[in-house]
Order: C-alpha cells, then sequence, then structure tokens
C-alpha cells in the first residue's frame, strides 16, 4: 500500500514537472509576428489555408478552448451578433479549437454562427501561435490574434475569464488598421 502511494506521488511529480519544462518551451506570437502559414479542416471538413486570405482580408484568429462550454459559447455568440461590424471592417472571424470538424458543425448549427470553426485535434497550430494552457496546461488557453492583411499580428488578446471581451478587443483595433 505504502509503495503504492508512493508511485503515484512520483509518477503526479514527473507529470507535473514535464508540463512545467514543456511550457517554458512555448512562446506567444506578438505584435508585429508574421501570422504562420498553416491548414486545418474547418467544420465541413474542408480544408483551409490561411495563406488564401492573406492580402485579402484582416482576420480576426480567435483559439477557445471547447465548443458549446458557457464561456466560449458567450464568446462565439458575441462574434455572432457582432459579425455585421467585422464584415464591414473587412475582417474574416476564425474560431480555432481542438475539436472535431463534426463538433464544430453541431455548435455552429446550435448557434446560428456565421463564422468559421477550425479543428486543431493535435493543437499544431495553437502551438504554432503559442497558445499556452491554463491551470497546469489541463485547459486549452483563450487568445485573439489580429491579423491585419499583409499577414502581420497586430494585436494579442490573452484573458480566460472574460470569453466576450475577445469581440471587443478585436473590434476596436480593426477599427484602427
Amino acid at each position: 500500500m505504502k509503495i503504492t502511494i508512493v508511485v503515484l506521488v512520483l509518477i503526479a511529480i514527473a507529470f507535473f514537472a514535464f508540463k512545467w519544462v514543456e511550457k517554458d518551451e512555448i512562446h506567444t506570437l506578438e505584435k508585429g509576428s508574421k501570422v504562420p502559414k498553416f491548414e486545418l479542416k474547418n467544420q465541413n471538413g474542408d480544408l483551409f489555408k490561411v495563406a488564401d486570405y492573406i492580402g485579402k482580408k484582416n482576420l480576426v484568429i480567435y483559439f477557445y478552448p471547447k465548443d458549446d462550454t458557457p464561456g466560449c459559447t458567450k464568446e462565439a455568440c458575441k462574434f455572432r451578433d457582432e459579425f455585421e461590424v467585422f464584415t464591414d471592417l473587412e475582417a474574416m472571424v476564425i474560431g480555432i479549437s481542438s475539436d472535431s470538424p463534426e463538433s464544430h458543425t453541431k455548435f455552429i448549427e446550435k448557434y446560428n454562427l456565421p463564422f468559421t470553426l477550425l479543428s486543431d485535434e493535435e493543437d499544431v497550430v495553437r502551438k504554432a501561435f503559442g497558445v499556452k494552457g491554463k491551470f497546469m496546461d489541463m485547459i486549452p488557453g483563450r487568445v485573439s490574434f489580429i491579423v491585419d492583411k499583409k499577414g502581420i499580428i497586430q494585436y494579442v488578446f490573452d484573458s480566460m475569464g472574460n470569453a466576450e471581451q475577445h469581440v471587443d478587443e478585436a473590434r476596436k483595433i480593426l477599427e484602427n488598421i
């Protein structure tokens, strides 16, 4: 019994030590960085290539933890409610999470979301942007990147607690690009 407890404690310490080291290797992209080129499947299973939109649209790329959870739903619905404003600002709204395309389809249908959701099931793009997890990396982070038409990041907003503020911050920046 004592050996089992000791082994479990050692495994837990090793896990958290590994997560701590891994977390330090991720560096969040900053204002002035070039947006990483990436390709992911959208809610329809079609391949979305960010390079197809550089030079044509401003981009609001927002990473969120999970479809159909309270904070993520508030954030998505606020982007939905202000979607016309973003369209007028020549911006494309793109949400990214590790959920499957099928999950995204259900989320979009349930809340009538008019924008693209991308599936990053292996967290490759999340890592390319340097989006860190919260609570010892157990919950994916909530970070928004505002990218101009040249593909340059103009603003980064990181806030897990106030999901709807991501929409307000994105709009303010785009109004001044």
